[in-house]
């Protein structure tokens, strides 16, 4: 669904993570959103003696992004960390969708991620006497990414 004006913009606080079609409880940040392309480039020497370059585009890039959500006794992250611990490919491997959303919580654009699996799990600063809450940060690694 479209933004009702076209000088409107998306918010940034307006998102949903679904990890094989599971919403994840509690994000508060998403990071690392990319699609990307190699750049190749081919330069040359013209008959005249010129100089060129010429850019042009490869394959797709994989890559990787981070969720951060509030630290629950949910166990569901770190399990996912141990299962790829363990070279569990078929377990290790899941699908991911960051789903951006408007004002009414309609769905303005999809980051769907193939062949996700996580590489790390970051637990923010315990400090004594601190007011904020405790994240749990993992950073997922995946093959390929569309947008929709």
């Amino acid at each position: 669904m479209p933004l009702p004006d076209a000088l409107d913009s998306s918010s940034a606080y307006a998102f949903r993570v679904t990890i094989d079609g599971i919403e994840i409880p509690k994000v508060i940040e998403v990071g690392g959103l990319k699609a990307e392309v190699d750049k190749i480039e081919m330069k040359q020497q013209l008959k005249d003696g010129k100089y060129v370059v010429r850019q042009i585009f490869g394959r797709p890039k994989a890559g990787e992004f981070t969720v951060t959500r509030g630290l629950t006794d949910s166990k569901t992250v770190v399990d996912w960390l141990k299962t790829v611990s363990q070279g569990d490919l078929a377990g290790a491997r899941k699908t991911a969708a960051v789903e951006l959303l408007d004002y009414q919580d309609g769905l303005l654009m999809t980051y769907n991620f193939t062949n996700c699996w996580i590489r790390s799990v970051e637990i923010s600063s315990l400090k004594a006497g601190a007011t904020e809450q405790s994240t749990e940060k993992a950073t997922v690694c995946y093959d390929e990414v569309t947008i929709a």
